[in-house]
């Protein structure tokens, strides 16, 4: 997709575009979801249509385009989530495969964020349990493995947890996104903690979060 047409349209003219999109007009057409993301104004556009666009990624790509949402940089998504409405964010937390593909592509990055320096004698399991979900307990639960200077992500609970950490995924979306303080969320009762708390505090230091 071009600069130039792109630039003309209104974000929900382009929302509504790659909404209707098939794959092979997304084939032929050199589609730069993180351009795309950049043209979004989450305040410009209505409350769903932020989920629309992510869910035309998620939709396309399973179809077979070359588009992924992995395409998307960090600092694009931290700045759509800035952006955004409460209203917004809960838009794309309410459609399991779309919830699904965020969180995963997410916890996926979370190696590629973790800052190295900082960890290299750490071993720590952390578990996140996020609520709304469709696993037991109504959580989606996520396993964070933090050793020999890596982070690796599971979906089943393979050791102890150090920290087990509940919060909404719109919350979430948020905390990693350095749009929510982690303490903010604690003392308000949105982010609950169960285990080691001094380790709790200085989770969000071993990880070079992205900046809207």
């Amino acid at each position: 997709m071009s600069e130039s047409p792109k630039g003309a349209m209104k974000p929900r003219d382009l929302v509504a575009l790659l909404d209707r999109m098939t794959v092979a007009e997304a084939t032929a057409m050199d589609i730069d979801v993180d351009a795309i993301g950049r043209a979004i104004d989450p305040r410009k556009v209505g409350r769903s249509d932020l989920s629309t666009m992510l869910r035309a990624f998620h939709r396309l790509a399973s179809e077979g385009a070359d588009i992924q949402l992995s395409g998307m940089g960090a600092d694009t998504f931290a700045k759509l989530i800035s952006s955004a409405s409460t209203e917004q964010v809960q838009s794309i937390m309410v459609d399991p495969d779309l919830r699904a593909r965020i969180l995963d592509e997410v916890f996926r990055r979370m190696s590629t964020h973790l800052r190295q320096d900082r960890v290299r004698d750490q071993h720590a399991v952390i578990h996140w349990r996020l609520t709304g979900g469709a696993g037991e307990g109504g959580y989606d639960r996520y396993e964070t493995v933090i050793k020999d200077g890596s982070c690796t992500v599971n979906r089943e609970m393979t050791e102890q947890a150090k920290i087990t950490i509940t919060l909404s995924p719109v919350d979430f979306l948020k905390l990693i996104s350095n749009n929510a303080s982690a303490p903010v969320l604690f003392m308000t009762g949105k982010l609950k903690v169960r285990g080691d708390l001094a380790f709790a505090a200085g989770l969000a230091g071993l990880f070079d979060l992205p900046r809207a």
